[in-house]
């Protein structure tokens, strides 16, 4: 790789999120900021830094003509894109504060969050997603002004739809004066970001404008980034790991964006961007895994194995460069086998990747053996919305897949009752917006923040064991920490979703969302009609999954044992109430809805269907 240039803003020069960007352009007015795709004329089009203070600009004299005070609210709506970058960072020059808003939540939990945060002004992508917001914020008496971001194909008033919408071309002023420096509070409020809220309503995370910064610089202590460096962003950037590790640590270190079309079009941005720094979620990885796996299947004999020789030696080389295994004979074989098959995968990546960050959930051990087997470095991280977000971080010459991470520099971490992580962080949210009482109860007397999550530490490394609220407690008194069990399951090609149960019970039993795709194969090979309900309930299916979980779980204590299925067809998604935005399982809802199957199960014994 060409030769890299390093150009890192500190945190005390930078003052404030909007002081980064005013830095930055100073810095490297000419370089490239951000790349997006124009749908009309089919091309990528490169922004730079000088273009993109024009812009912020021209936001920042509009916003201020809306009669705002200086902390009161504004919300965005938008799909990632260089004008979300735009009004973010108009809003927060001119003393406001960001909510920002999923795209997929549900109308009535995006009202629920305008209402809590009295939120002012709106952006919005278009009139279709202003009109399906509409009904549910009908009578919101805070909000003054709905921007809408994409003008309709066909002409419309926009004063017809609600005397409060403008369409952005027509609100934006054609010019403005050039960006000033702003002398703000660093440690002012600057954003309230929503929990996902997978129990109950998403509490508001009160962040400042140090807060971010200061994870994005510790973060660049420990993980080199460029200016030669171009990331791809595709996860949310309402997601806190995505706005400070994909948003505004590349302004920190002067590196180029590339914004993702879709998630559906990935694949097709990651041939043509070959992005050289990648963050995503788990799920992402695994639906490559899973991708991957489904090509082998079709594979010969030698196909097969020379996959397997790849993933095994290159695993065995990442051991031997991270001082963890000797030199061993088969590693001269690495050259060919990356020629033959680990290139042609890391082709699909783009080809370029310096490092793939995963967080937001825990990535599976297999996934991450198979992709850094193949040359793909993955450096999997771990944090809380409440901590902005990162605590802890592989890094490349440290790199400890079954853990998260050794801690940024200047997170302290240790651990306490019920082997319950507690944190101390500069990137520590100010409270929760409007709830003093959730404040206190999650950051103790001594200034610890309480995770939630039970870990254990061993060599500067941390190593996530479970949830202390999911963790089961069967009727004999075993307590069992189902994460890890349906990380493994859900790799299963037949099996989308899992949650396994057994609170309470005297043994575990999971509930299953099948693959739509994999279901009419798997109906037909047990001569059932894929459109009856009652094919779920088939003996010889659940036989079938049953033992396909027992091999997934081959090397887990002997607790993990799962007697029973509950197969169904639903996906679990944002809209039935049963995922949270950022894809996280609602498990007491999930156990509601499946009440009346989970006693009948329990009611008919362990002995039956598997």
């Amino acid at each position: 790789m060409a030769l890299m240039t390093e150009d890192i803003i500190s945190t005390e020069n930078a003052g404030t999120l909007d002081g980064l960007l005013y830095q930055r352009i100073r810095r490297t007015p000419d370089i490239t900021a951000y790349r997006s795709f124009d749908a009309e004329a089919r091309v990528w089009r490169d922004t730079s830094w000088g273009e993109v203070g024009a812009e912020v600009a021209r936001w920042g004299q509009a916003l201020a003509a809306e009669d705002l005070l200086p902390g009161d609210r504004v919300a965005v709506h938008l799909r990632n894109s260089k004008e979300w970058v735009f009004f973010d960072q108009a809003a927060l020059a001119t003393g406001l504060v960001t909510v920002p808003l999923y795209t997929d939540d549900r109308p009535d939990n995006v009202a629920y969050i305008m209402t809590d945060s009295a939120v002012k002004v709106l952006l919005v992508q278009d009139i279709g997603h202003w009109k399906r917001l509409a009904p549910a914020l009908a009578g919101q008496e805070d909000l003054k002004r709905v921007l809408v971001l994409n003008p309709p194909k066909m002409t419309a008033a926009a004063d017809a739809l609600d005397e409060r919408v403008v369409f952005v071309d027509d609100w934006l002023p054609a010019q403005a004066p050039p960006l000033t420096p702003r002398d703000g509070d660093p440690h002012a409020l600057a954003s309230i970001v929503y929990t996902s809220g997978t129990t109950g309503r998403p509490k508001g995370v009160m962040l400042s404008h140090y807060n971010m910064l200061s994870i994005a610089h510790a973060a660049l202590t420990m993980i080199d980034a460029f200016q030669e460096d171009l990331f791809l962003s595709f996860l949310p950037l309402s997601h806190t790991l995505e706005r400070t590790a994909g948003y505004y640590l590349p302004i920190m270190s002067g590196s180029s964006v590339a914004y993702a079309r879709s998630v559906a079009q990935l694949a097709e941005d990651l041939v043509n961007i070959r992005p050289t720094v990648l963050i995503a979620v788990p799920r992402i990885f695994e639906r490559v895994f899973a991708r991957i796996q489904g090509q082998m299947e079709k594979q010969s004999g030698l196909g097969k194995f020379l996959f397997q020789l790849t993933t095994h030696v290159g695993w065995h080389r990442f051991e031997y460069q991270q001082r963890r295994s000797s030199w061993h004979p088969r590693l001269f074989a690495w050259p060919i086998l990356k020629h033959l098959v680990a290139e042609k995968v890391t082709a699909k990546l783009g080809g370029r990747l310096r490092m793939a960050v995963s967080g937001g959930a825990a990535l599976s051990t297999p996934v991450a053996r198979t992709f850094i087997g193949l040359g793909v470095p993955i450096l999997q991280g771990y944090g809380l919305t409440e901590t902005s977000p990162v605590i802890s971080v592989n890094v490349l010459d440290d790199n400890d897949p079954g853990s998260v991470g050794i801690p940024l520099n200047g997170v302290e971490v240790r651990i306490g009752e019920n082997e319950e992580l507690l944190v101390k962080t500069p990137g520590m949210m100010l409270g929760y917006w409007n709830n003093h009482a959730a404040t206190a109860e999650i950051i103790d007397a001594d200034g610890w923040l309480h995770t939630g999550d039970q870990a254990r530490i061993r060599n500067g490394h941390i190593y996530i064991t479970g949830r202390i609220k999911d963790i089961l407690v069967l009727s004999n008194g075993e307590k069992i920490p189902p994460m890890d069990m349906e990380l493994a399951i859900s790799l299963v090609p037949a099996i989308d979703q899992v949650l396994v149960i057994g609170e309470g019970r005297p043994y575990l039993a999971a509930i299953l969302a099948l693959n739509a795709e994999a279901w009419p194969k798997l109906a037909q090979r047990f001569r059932l009609d894929p459109d009856a309900d009652d094919s779920l309930d088939n003996d010889k299916l659940h036989a079938y999954l049953l033992k396909k979980i027992k091999a997934c779980l081959k090397d887990f204590p002997g607790y993990a044992k799962i007697r029973r299925v509950i197969p169904a067809l639903e996906p679990w998604t944002v809209d039935n109430g049963l995922l949270t935005p950022t894809l996280k399982t609602k498990r007491a809802r999930i156990l509601k809805r499946f009440a009346d199957r989970i006693e009948a199960l329990y009611a008919a014994g362990p002995v039956g269907r598997g």
